[in-house]
């Protein structure tokens, strides 16, 4: 048995290739997925909706408690688990990290007593064995993009959604923090009239009650007919990349992930920051952000304020392989190789090494 450890929902689409590999390799998976009550109904219906072979917990000591009693032959975590240590010697251990891009925790998580990591590219690997000389790193690659390199993703169905299959899609995915969603114009769907408008926020600013002006933010947006807004249950950027010309995003592995489809991305550098991440306490921003940010803020265009948004996306559409060369540099450096096999040789690993 191996199981998935579903700390957050947003975990699944790096992990459901994984487990597409495993089962069809006659393996036996489970997902751990925490009860939450601000969120049981979309974890519910993600849960139907994936056909997942699922197992609640209310917690992390409940989630070792089955690990132990059960002993998985791995658990595969999305990211640290601090009670990594007492499943030494029961259960083998592996940490797939639910995301590329320039945020320290990346290389952080790796402090977490987890036996295995899997890594995008070499000089990823290269860079946590210096940070961390006694772990174990396998570069494998982006397990995640596996389903659009293999054609398996097909994207969605534009005009189902109710917006116009002539138009170019724009899709917006900012992260929770720091986002620009709180510095884009109140009207700005209007103002992208000639686009269709995909909106896929990060799960927590449609399900955390702290994220509610975001929320309330995005639900504006999407009353404008050419806007369609995902909804939480809707975990999966997959078939929004796959269906989007080009993207706009801030510091989210978003940006990272649609480069390595080889697709236009605009940077928008007008983050909204708290008041405790202002000032002279910038330095925490510094901090959540690895420096990372600017060795790569040439794999897109960008935007330094929201009125400078709309002639750079519209620049990137009419010349959408003007960043290509910094595109496949980076991409090479953050995500390793996407050859749609990253899966597979993950659970080659897995299962040799068991």
């Amino acid at each position: 048995m191996i199981y998935f450890d579903v700390l957050h929902p947003y975990y699944l689409p790096q992990y459901l290739p994984v487990a597409k590999e495993l089962q069809q390799r006659s393996e036996s998976v489970k997902f751990v997925i925490y009860n939450n009550k601000e969120q049981q109904s979309v974890l519910r219906t993600l849960v139907e909706l994936h056909q997942l072979d699922a197992v609640w917990v209310d917690n992390e000591a409940q989630a070792l408690a089955l690990y132990i009693s059960t002993k998985a032959s791995w658990v595969i975590f999305g990211n640290a688990f601090s009670r990594a240590s007492q499943l030494k010697g029961v259960s083998k251990t592996a940490l797939m990290e639910h995301g590329i891009g320039p945020k320290s925790v990346y290389y952080t998580v790796s402090q977490s007593d987890i036996d295995v990591r899997f890594v995008e590219g070499q000089y990823r690997l290269n860079r946590l064995q210096v940070m961390f000389p006694d772990k174990v790193f396998i570069d494998t690659g982006y397990a995640k993009l596996d389903p659009v390199i293999q054609g398996v993703e097909k994207g969605l169905d534009i005009a189902k959604l109710g917006l116009d299959p002539n138009k170019p899609t724009l899709l917006y995915a900012p992260t929770f923090y720091p986002s620009s969603i709180q510095n884009m114009a109140k009207r700005w769907p209007e103002q992208f009239s000639e686009y269709n408008i995909l909106l896929k926020p990060h799960y927590f600013s449609l399900t955390k009650p702290s994220y509610q002006k975001q929320k309330e933010l995005l639900e504006h947006w999407s009353t404008y007919e050419n806007v369609y807004l995902a909804g939480a249950e809707e975990a999966n950027l997959l078939p929004f990349m796959v269906s989007a010309d080009i993207l706009i995003s801030d510091a989210s592995s978003a940006l990272f992930e649609f480069a390595a489809l080889g697709k236009p991305v605009v940077w928008c550098d007008f983050y909204y920051l708290r008041w405790s991440y202002r000032g002279i306490l910038k330095f925490r921003f510094k901090n959540r952000v690895d420096q990372d940010l600017y060795k790569y803020a040439d794999v897109a265009a960008h935007a330094k304020t929201y009125p400078k948004l709309k002639e750079v996306v519209d620049h990137q559409l009419a010349f959408p392989q003007s960043y290509k060369p910094m595109r496949e540099k980076y991409t090479e450096e953050l995500a390793g190789i996407v050859d749609g096999k990253c899966s597979h040789r993950i659970v080659d690993y897995l299962l040799n090494d068991a």
